[in-house]
């Protein structure tokens, strides 16, 4: 497995290359975003390590560059906590959103996480709740005024509510399914996922709606 870290700040990197290749990564990195860029094209990596604040073009631009023409997974890593970073980040198509400063173990374990394969394995091609069908042969969320493309973790995110409807789905749960990490920690880009879902699925008056369970997790249920 190769991972490309993008990262203008040396003792981030050097510390994150002595970690991964001790734990059999293959590791590339670059200091800017317009050299990542050129080293994603070239290397094709497994793993993409992203960070946001970087010297001419911004990570943002890079991962909506690679997002144009490849699904590899891309966490970012990066100082900048705002609620507004974080969804930016997730809306261009990020798998994951570590802030600094982090423990490198649990950047592993996010490393590990995002090129296992197959995390959530459906019964069904379809499944429906409501008006509102999810596809697994397509990422496609089903509603009355149309279809929508999901990102990969939003679909498994969703689709861990719809295997379940009526289910409390604990937050530990989704960790680690759908990201495969088996603490809580920062839970904010699984918030984010769900604030999305809750948006696309508002738009229909037919449509499940999600519920939060307080100091638990979420769940997927009909309108009254």
């Amino acid at each position: 497995m190769r991972v490309l870290i993008v990262e203008d700040e040396p003792s981030f990197v050097e510390a994150l290359r002595i970690s991964l290749t001790r734990e059999g990564y293959d590791v590339g990195s670059a200091g800017d975003g317009k050299t990542g860029l050129e080293a994603f094209r070239d290397d094709r990596p497994d793993v993409v390590l992203l960070d946001l604040m970087l010297p001419g073009l911004s990570g943002l631009d890079v991962l909506r560059a690679i997002r144009r023409d490849s699904a590899v997974p891309v966490i970012v890593v990066s100082a900048k906590d705002a609620e507004a970073d974080i969804v930016a980040a997730l809306e261009l198509g990020a798998d994951d959103y570590l802030t600094k400063p982090y423990s490198v173990r649990e950047l592993i374990a996010r490393v590990r996480a995002a090129t296992r394969r197959g995390a959530i394995v459906p019964d069904r091609e379809t499944v429906t709740m409501g008006s509102a069908t999810l596809d697994h042969s397509t990422l496609r969320l089903r509603l009355t005024h149309g279809d929508q493309d999901l990102p990969k973790k939003e679909f498994e995110v969703m689709a861990l509510l719809m295997e379940q409807p009526g289910r409390v789905v604990p937050r530990e749960e989704f960790l680690d399914k759908v990201w495969g990490y088996t603490w809580i920690g920062d839970t904010r880009t699984l918030d984010q996922h769900i604030r999305r879902l809750r948006r696309r699925l508002e738009s229909d008056p037919d449509a499940p709606t999600i519920e939060t369970v307080r100091g638990v997790g979420y769940r997927l249920k009909l309108r009254e």
